[in-house]
């Protein structure tokens, strides 16, 4: 690891929030010597409430709006899929996100003009653990600004396991994302859904699951090594990877561990040979330690996607 002290930052950073990492486990009501609770009943009462605290079903979404205010419910409407269960005993939900005609929303790491999204899935009932797998996202250009996500619809897989496989679950969460067009706009969602005992597979979460980035084996690297450099206000980070050319314009993009501002990537190649360059800020008046392990790195392309993560200094 790479520890640097920093007292003063020249430029605001911008947090980058990546995919929360939660633990859902509640404490065990046995060892406290309360009575399990009744999930079951808990489901039924839920499942009397869910139309109220769900998200309105408005009319189909349009082309053309006026040039009046538009409200979240003109631009987006959100709905949890339910899925199916694993031999395991894992379940694969999904969040189904449907924008109007040319309205974006934004991946996890948005670039420096979008909104990354946001996740509390705290309310779920008997839930452990929540995984995301992200569709790869497409890169976008505004007024010279990059920003990276997916136009008009997006289906993300959530795959979930529970605190007690013997009991049902009910996922709760609560959303906070933007939605963009020539104006960029806050959304809040509030979603339920009670999961099946072992529903059906549908095939629109397994489209999007077919949709996951190639491996760093499947897109053929071979190599893969950063440096890191001091900088005036954090570090730079330089990525050499040797790999075919994937087609079209290639942007890469870097998401470190931790709470920190990142630069949108330059990018070179060579041949085989890519080159990419990020600069870092972390939070003010603080330590930050650089982990090269947990570096994230996602090649984007037209129609293609690598991932892979952990970066060995060269």
């Amino acid at each position: 690891m790479i520890r640097i002290q920093y007292l003063a930052l020249l430029l605001p950073p911008l947090p980058l929030q990546a995919e929360p990492v939660r633990d859902m486990r509640a404490p065990d009501p046995r060892s406290a010597g309360l009575a399990a609770p009744d999930l079951g009943a808990t489901l039924r009462d839920l499942s009397g409430v869910r139309e109220a605290v769900a998200l309105p079903r408005p009319a189909p979404l349009q082309d053309g709006l006026s040039d009046a205010p538009v409200s979240q419910s003109d631009v987006l409407r959100a709905e949890l899929r339910p899925g199916w269960r694993e031999a395991d005993g894992r379940y694969m939900a999904a969040l189904h996100l449907s924008m109007a005609p040319h309205w974006k929303t934004y991946w996890r790491a948005p670039g420096d003009a979008g909104i990354p999204p946001e996740f509390d899935w705290s309310g779920s009932l008997n839930l452990d653990k929540v995984t995301i797998h992200w569709p790869r996202p497409d890169v976008f250009d505004y007024q010279g600004m990059q920003t990276i996500g997916y136009l008009q619809e997006v289906i993300l897989p959530v795959e979930i396991t529970p605190q007690d496989p013997a009991q049902p679950v009910a996922l709760q969460v609560e959303v906070e994302l933007g939605v963009c067009n020539d104006i960029c706009m806050p959304a809040s969602l509030m979603l339920h859904e009670p999961l099946p005992a072992q529903g059906a597979l549908d095939p629109a979460i397994s489209a999007a699951l077919a949709r996951r980035p190639m491996t760093a084996d499947e897109a053929g690297v071979t190599r893969l090594s950063c440096v890191v450099e001091d900088i005036e206000d954090g570090l730079r980070i330089t990525a050499e990877l040797e790999m075919p050319r994937l087609s079209g314009t290639e942007t890469v993009v870097m998401e470190p561990a931790g709470g920190v501002w990142v630069s949108d990537t330059r990018e070179g190649r060579v041949g085989d040979a890519l080159t990419a360059v990020a600069d870092i800020v972390p939070p003010r008046d603080g330590t930050y330690m650089f982990d090269p392990s947990a570096l994230r790195l996602t090649v984007l392309a037209d129609g293609r996607a690598v991932e892979m993560t952990g970066c060995p200094l060269n």
